[in-house]
């Protein structure tokens, strides 16, 4: 699952890293590029020694370096991470996207509620963190079953810190 509690939650601290799914690993990449130009080039067997060899050439190269930069710059724009970080006190999540550009929001932890949004978001199951006056997106890139998974967890975390902290503390001398 594409996202993970690096520090699992307590009542003191818990950092969940959540980043899209990367279905082409650096290995599967090396080899699509490989077997792409292997086979761009078997069409150009038969015409070795021509000079239509020589004019065709120029177009496959350029058909296998369009591929290449076309997976570069989506590998780039899915190099997302988003990490939440829950404090003591502070729930912060701060979101990295792959051009280097970074979003954070903070929230008072007790007052931080995770909202489930079946029909209402850009995508089935939207899952939001509210608080501060501020409602954030988290884990949109995930799948629905993971978005599913995301909220049972946050539901659950949070839950603990509440019913932890409004607990009523025990009166030895009553």
């Amino acid at each position: 699952m594409p996202y993970n509690w690096i520090q699992p939650p307590s009542d003191e601290d818990g950092e969940l890293h959540l980043w899209p799914h990367q279905s082409l690993n650096p290995e599967g990449y090396v080899r699509f590029i490989g077997v792409t130009a292997a086979l761009i080039t078997v069409p150009l067997l038969p015409l070795m020694g021509s000079a239509v060899f020589w004019g065709l050439i120029p177009f496959l190269l350029l058909a296998l370096f369009g591929m290449k930069y076309a997976l570069d710059q989506n590998r780039r724009n899915a190099q997302v991470l988003e990490i939440l970080h829950l404090g003591a006190q502070e729930a912060e999540l701060t979101r990295r996207d792959g051009r280097g550009q970074e979003q954070s929001w903070r929230c008072n932890r007790h007052w931080t509620q995770v909202e489930l949004h079946a029909d209402k978001g850009p995508v089935p199951n939207y899952v939001t963190l509210r608080g501060a006056g501020r409602e954030v997106e988290i884990g949109a890139f995930l799948s629905e079953a993971e978005r599913k998974a995301l909220y049972d967890d946050l539901s659950r975390v949070l839950r603990q810190t509440t019913s932890t902290q409004t607990a009523p503390k025990e009166n030895p001398g009553l």
